[in-house]
């Protein structure tokens, strides 16, 4: 089997991998993300094409270091109305977050590039459409407080997976995705290429 590394340090993304039974290494990649979404930015690229290139960037530079393996470069990117928005530093950006993507529907860009010897050889983009609903000013400020600095972690500052779906109306799209890594597709592929039987 073709060994597998993952080029991101996301411990969810790891998660959902290890839980689908994939053995794989962590590298992470060291890549300048805010300077790169800054000149991506300049140049007119929307927020999908950031999460793209972030990806590839990713898979790209842990490969030519490790062409023997599969590297998998993961990003993902939230789009409300096509502003990119970033993690948030700190629990009144995450509360000012919150209130900007309550009542609307935003996307969120999980992208995926898959690298062999140093050549992007597959990449995916699956774009999730979120509703959340109106929560109240009350109910986010308890959420903000249960969560704490846990919701850092996630680029709309919600966690899915717990809490964070009482936040939802509808959710269209693969959940996987939501998560940050389309794993059905990627499975699919670590299978083709000989990274995982078939």
């Amino acid at each position: 089997m073709k060994p597998v590394v993952l080029a991101s340090n996301s411990a969810s993304r790891a998660a959902l991998l290890r839980g689908a039974g994939v053995v794989f290494e962590v590298v992470g990649a060291g890549v300048d993300e805010a300077a790169m979404k800054t000149a991506l930015l300049a140049k007119g690229a929307g927020p999908r094409e950031v999460a793209l290139h972030l990806a590839d960037a990713k898979a790209l530079k842990v490969s030519a270091a490790r062409p023997d393996a599969l590297v998998i470069g993961a990003d993902q990117t939230l789009d409300l109305d096509g502003e990119l928005f970033d993690k948030a530093e700190d629990l009144p950006e995450a509360r000012e977050r919150l209130m900007a993507l309550r009542g609307k529907t935003h996307q969120l860009h999980s992208a995926l590039t898959v690298a062999d010897a140093g050549v992007a050889t597959w990449r995916c983009v699956e774009s999730p459409s979120l509703t959340m609903r109106d929560v109240s000013d009350a109910y986010l400020d308890g959420y903000l407080a249960r969560g704490g600095e846990m919701l850092l972690g996630s680029v709309g500052c919600y966690l899915l997976e717990g809490e964070g779906a009482q936040l939802f109306d509808r959710i269209e799209g693969d959940y996987f995705a939501v998560l940050g890594l389309p794993l059905l597709p990627l499975l699919a592929v670590l299978r083709e290429k000989g990274a995982l039987a078939a």
